[in-house]
């Protein structure tokens, strides 16, 4: 949806036409959006992403805050181990960040000298007992009432 709570465009002819090119759709969405729309996979979508932020973690100044990336089965095996960012340091210059990495990147887990992953359980944690807390009518009252409250 955009700022204004609506779901615009056909998500499924333009799926259909990328697929028609030997392309992919990869969609962005909104997790509590998904509670009252047609899941993305549903429609076509090759890859989804997105945050939980939603899920009553705080915005804690910005972050961080889990996030999800899940793709067609055809495909999970392609998905990358790492994604590098491109970002700008506080002196304006280039800054690469790394913004996803696996666990599976470390052979021996104990050896592991990262906790990128399992920073993370922590808030994918926390947005999963706000799931489980407000169950699947919950979750759609929710969303029904920011949706009212974009639409103004």
């Amino acid at each position: 949806p955009n700022t204004f709570g609506v779901a615009e465009g056909n998500l499924k002819a333009v799926a259909d036409a990328l697929h028609g090119a030997n392309a992919q759709l990869v969609v962005a969405t909104d997790i509590l959006a998904c509670t009252l729309l047609t899941p993305p996979g549903e429609l076509g979508a090759d890859m989804v992403v997105g945050s939980t932020q939603r899920l009553g973690v705080p915005m804690f100044y910005g972050g961080p805050h889990a996030a999800y990336m899940t793709c067609r089965d055809d495909l999970k095996r392609l998905m990358p181990g790492r994604i590098i960012g491109v970002s700008v340091d506080s002196q304006g210059n280039r800054a690469l960040r790394m913004a996803l990495q696996t666990r599976e990147q470390f052979i021996r887990r104990e050896k592991a000298t990262s906790n990128i992953c399992t920073a993370q359980a922590l808030l994918a944690n926390v947005a999963a007992a706000y799931g489980v807390y407000h169950g699947p009518k919950g979750l759609r009252r929710i969303a029904e009432g920011i949706h009212g409250t974009a639409q103004g």
